[in-house]
């Protein structure tokens, strides 16, 4: 799958994947009250309202980007109705052609850890049949469990040609309190970088590995030392924009050959209509704002590789 990823990026001159982290403020007041008319203020009227939204930017969108990333909170928050709307929009944004990373950020072991790899990436069996759930092409999991939370993830990947983001140095300001701390001396953060590189080496693709990482844009001189120690590991890169995490800071996230990393920004492109750079635009025109956004961002992250 990390070539597909790859091959999307090549052909869109676009390191870049919008983040589909719909919230209810964000959704123009005509989408929600049509959503409100047919289905009531309830979960199902919500989640039409996402649903409706999220196709908004993904057909405004869809030919300039390589990938979108639904955050499966802001869906599960609705409940099932919610749900619902999340696999409506990962299947969709597969029709487009967009591959598809599930911001589910799961860490477990055993059973339970291949029963969520199952669930979004693999086939499930009912009876003598397989079933595809949410079917995402890649999901970011939480390594804190170690090997015994990451493998099944891995395991699947294999089987499917899938791929996962393992989170290593997050974008949050408390990041630190437990990935900054030193064993042995050395931060925690880079014991898990070269984890995500052993994991990675059972599950390459021609030149880049399935098993990615995730690098906060907000901590550049770390990426800078983690790019160096997984050559070989695509990094999904949060915090770009609405964070602070600035384009000129993301250079040493990629690697020579102008790949190895994918900069992911959500509220900065899917509410941008909100921003006074894009106010214009007006709520009826939300997704076009987003479209604009999006040409925006790829022009700066370009920009400061030299593109």
């Amino acid at each position: 799958m990390i070539n597909t990823l790859i091959k999307n990026i090549q052909e869109k001159n676009a390191p870049i994947v919008v983040g589909l982290d719909p919230m209810m403020n964000y959704i123009p007041e005509h989408i929600k009250k049509a959503a409100f008319e047919e289905y009531g203020e309830t979960l199902k009227g919500a989640a039409e309202a996402i649903w409706v939204y999220n196709k908004g930017i993904i057909d405004a969108t869809y030919d300039l980007i390589p990938a979108v990333k639904p955050q499966i909170a802001m869906y599960e928050q609705f409940g099932i109705e919610g749900l619902i709307a999340f696999h409506r929009t990962c299947a969709y944004a597969k029709e487009k052609g967009l591959v598809v990373i599930g911001d589910i950020k799961r860490g477990d072991i055993g059973s339970t850890s291949a029963a969520y790899a199952v669930g979004h990436l693999g086939r499930v069996e009912v009876g003598s049949k397989r079933y595809v759930g949410f079917d995402e092409d890649f999901v970011t999991v939480n390594p804190y469990l170690g090997t015994d939370g990451v493998k099944p993830f891995v395991d699947i990947c294999k089987e499917e040609n899938k791929g996962i983001f393992v989170l290593v140095k997050t974008s949050n300001p408390s990041s630190g309190e437990f990935q900054d701390k030193l064993v042995d001396g050395r931060p925690l953060y880079e014991l898990v970088a070269e984890k995500v590189v052993e994991w990675g080496n059972e599950c390459m693709g021609d030149t880049y590995s399935n098993v990615g990482c995730v690098v906060g844009a907000t901590y550049p001189e770390m990426g800078k030392v983690l790019r160096k120690l997984m050559p070989k590991t695509y990094i999904l890169v949060p915090g770009y924009g609405a964070q602070g995490g600035k384009a000129e800071d993301l250079v040493h996230y990629f690697n020579d050959d102008g790949l190895g990393a994918i900069v992911n920004s959500s509220r900065g492109i899917i509410a941008a209509y909100k921003q006074e750079k894009y106010a214009s635009f007006g709520e009826e025109n939300y997704a076009e704002a987003s479209r604009q956004a999006v040409v925006d961002m790829i022009e700066d992250i370009n920009g400061a590789l030299g593109k």
